[in-house]
């Protein structure tokens, strides 16, 4: 690849990665960008460029929604960043992908697996921030998958991280921290330390934009830990307040009725209730999750009810909710309440029935704990493996220094036979090499100086033009209508209407030329919006030739894809039209708009004039100039008028395959 070819297309590709970058556009305009930098990076053959561009496409495929695209993409990056041993990336590609077979592909043991990989290589590189989110993220499998004490042991050290780092933007990570942490002192049964977690995450809610829900979920797991260690008063207190709470009633019903079941089964532990008044709660409570179609808190308020019900000798009625609650455990497999279910159903029927739920109680309690066992031995095995796996690289890396030595040694003394036979023509070759190398470097610099003397020059000559109309033949114009005004008494009145009228021409002139300077002035290039360069225009126009307007234009084109050739005629094409309403048309009101249709950009103007035969007229100037800009430009150009009913102009330009 040529050096000049080779400029533009890294040039290409930083562009079109800079435009991914812009926040300001649309998810689907920054996919657009990023595979355009990731198809040019493919043609560069540079590994490390091919990877920063795929990079960005694996982002833009996530804001975009599209998942599994995400996922391969990012495979892929992997891949390759594992190829040319970039570490970061690895780090980041590694810990998305944990993301992904987490929360998307549900699968804990690869999401876990991707995440060690991740840790380890943050951990190398001192990226203490990712390096605690990553171990969050770990904690938060091995809480799933009941591995409480590695779950608290990795959510302690990120903690301690976060809490090192303090990062006031990051309080959202400390919080997660402090509630996960929360929940396993409560499974872990250390209910005081549960109650300082939870206090910590509701201080942190504060800090948090939108922190209101946050604080709503922490209160009810915090009276959680006061219900187990029997301080009932401070946990009914809590969901009393929970309760009353007129937002939760109207925007979260589900959570409300969560708490109403929390609420009723706290004051049956504390057995200081009304009966009838607690089997309302508990009614209303699954009412509410019944019409929803919400199973879990269905689930929830059955087997409370179960209890409650068992507890005061209503066994029939405790029967069908205990029914009711193995079946929905058993539908969406939530086995602690599955297991809960078995053993109420075990002590309210007898014989035969009893004794299957005994033994299905016990052969599910025995699966599950062999299958804790075999996760935490797999999750171990992954950490193993993954030690393994670098220290054997590190084995691998040493056999592959000592074979390096040995090679650098025998190809020393090749190349110092080679350079006694060969130095001669190697030095030629060389000075080759360097001429060549200083000839592009000459050749790129003379073009990007070239460019600049272009640009210059062309800055410079509009303004002499301008400068030249404004101070010399305005000035000139100027003086000769002063001298013409200071004269106008000394003759006959028919002298006077004559001179008068002179200078009102002469008043014309100068308007005209100060248009003329104007336009000169305006630069399609120097990074002025376009639009607002044409609104400009309309609104200087119709003000001068006393017209009323509507200017409408849409913000689906990108103006600084479209040609400065384009833009220019565009521009002169309103003029144009303008400056023939104002001298032919008699017009009052003009309505101007601008859209893209079919990628395709159409723009229209209508004025409510005269209207002319256009069978007759086609061979006016103005007109004609018209089409040849448009023809100029590869667009369409159409009028529509009678005499008597105004005149539509409708332009049609090629929108795609424009280059500035």
């Amino acid at each position: 690849m040529a050096a000049q070819e080779s400029f533009a297309l890294l040039d290409s590709i930083r562009e079109y990665n800079k435009s991914f970058n812009d926040n300001s556009l649309s998810a689907k305009e920054r996919l657009n960008f990023a595979k355009k930098a990731s198809e040019l990076s493919k043609r560069s053959n540079i590994d490390s460029l091919i990877l920063r561009s795929n990079r960005n496409l694996s982002y833009a495929h996530l804001i975009n929604g599209d998942y599994v695209k995400f996922k391969d993409q990012t495979t892929n990056n992997l891949k390759l960043a594992r190829k040319i041993i970039d570490s970061s990336a690895i780090a980041f590609s590694a810990q998305n992908l944990g993301w992904y077979y987490y929360q998307i592909g549900g699968d804990n043991t690869t999401a876990y697996a991707y995440l060690v990989e991740a840790l380890r290589y943050f951990d190398n590189l001192g990226n203490l921030q990712k390096k605690a989110e990553v171990l969050y993220a770990i904690a938060a499998i091995q809480n799933q998958e009941k591995d409480y004490l590695g779950s608290e042991q990795n959510a302690v050290e990120a903690l301690k991280i976060f809490n090192k780092l303090n990062n006031i933007d990051k309080a959202l990570d400390r919080y997660l921290v402090l509630s996960l942490l929360g929940s396993l002192s409560y499974k872990l049964e250390n209910y005081d330390k549960s109650i300082d977690y939870h206090n910590q995450a509701i201080e942190l809610t504060r800090k948090i934009d939108g922190g209101n829900d946050l604080l709503l979920d922490s209160q009810n797991d915090l009276a959680l830990p006061y219900r187990a260690k029997g301080d009932y008063d401070k946990a009914l207190e809590i969901y009393e307040d929970l309760a009353n709470n007129e937002n939760l009633k109207k925007n979260d019903l589900v959570f409300h009725a969560l708490i109403l079941d929390n609420y009723a089964f706290t004051k049956f532990l504390s057995g200081n209730y009304n009966y009838s008044t607690l089997e309302k709660d508990f009614k209303s409570a699954l009412k509410i999750a019944d019409s929803l179609g919400d199973p879990y808190t269905k689930l929830a308020v059955s087997i409370d009810l179960a209890k409650f019900y068992k507890a005061n000798n209503r066994l029939d009625s405790s029967l069908i909710y205990s029914r009711q609650s193995y079946k929905i455990s058993k539908d969406i497999s939530i086995n602690d309440l599955y297991l809960e279910s078995m053993l109420l159903l075990a002590t309210l029927t007898k014989g035969e029935e009893s004794k299957n739920y005994l033994e299905e109680h016990i052969k599910l309690t025995d699966s599950l704990l062999k299958e804790e066992r075999n996760v935490r031995n797999k999750y171990a095995r992954i950490e193993f493996e993954t030690d393994q796996l670098e220290a054997e690289n590190e084995q691998i890396s040493k056999e592959n220094l000592y074979l390096v030595f040995l090679s650098i040694g025998l190809l020393l003394t090749a190349v110092l036979v080679f350079i006694v036979i060969s130095q001669r023509a190697k030095n030629r070759k060389l000075k080759l090499i360097q001429v060549q190398q200083k000839a592009n470097e000459d050749i790129y610099n003379l073009m990007l100086g070239q460019q600049d003397k272009v640009d210059e020059a062309r800055t410079q000559e509009k303004k002499r033009i301008s400068e030249e109309l404004h101070d010399g033949v305005l000035g000139r114009l100027f003086g000769t209508r002063l001298s013409l005004d200071s004269i106008n008494f000394k003759d006959g009145k028919e002298a006077m209407m004559t001179r008068a009228n002179y200078i009102g021409q002469l008043k014309s002139i100068e308007e005209d030329i100060r248009k003329i300077s104007h336009e000169l002035n305006t630069d399609f290039v120097s990074g002025t919006g376009f639009m607002d360069i044409v609104s400009e225009l309309i609104e200087n126009q119709t003000q001068a030739y006393g017209l009323t307007y509507d200017f409408d234009y849409t913000d689906d084109i990108n103006w600084d894809s479209v040609s400065n050739k384009t833009k220019i005629n565009i521009y002169r094409i309103i003029q144009e039209s303008m400056q023939n309403i104002y001298k032919h048309a008699n017009a009052k009101a003009i309505k101007i708009s601008i859209s893209l249709e079919k990628n395709v950009i159409c723009l229209d103007i209508i004025d409510d004039g005269e209207g002319f035969d256009t069978s007759k007229n086609k061979k006016g100037i103005g007109l004609k100039n018209m089409t040849s800009r448009v023809e100029d430009i590869n667009g369409k150009i159409t009028f529509t008028s009678q005499s008597g009913n105004g005149t539509i102009v409708n332009v049609k330009i090629p929108y795609s395959n424009q280059s500035t």
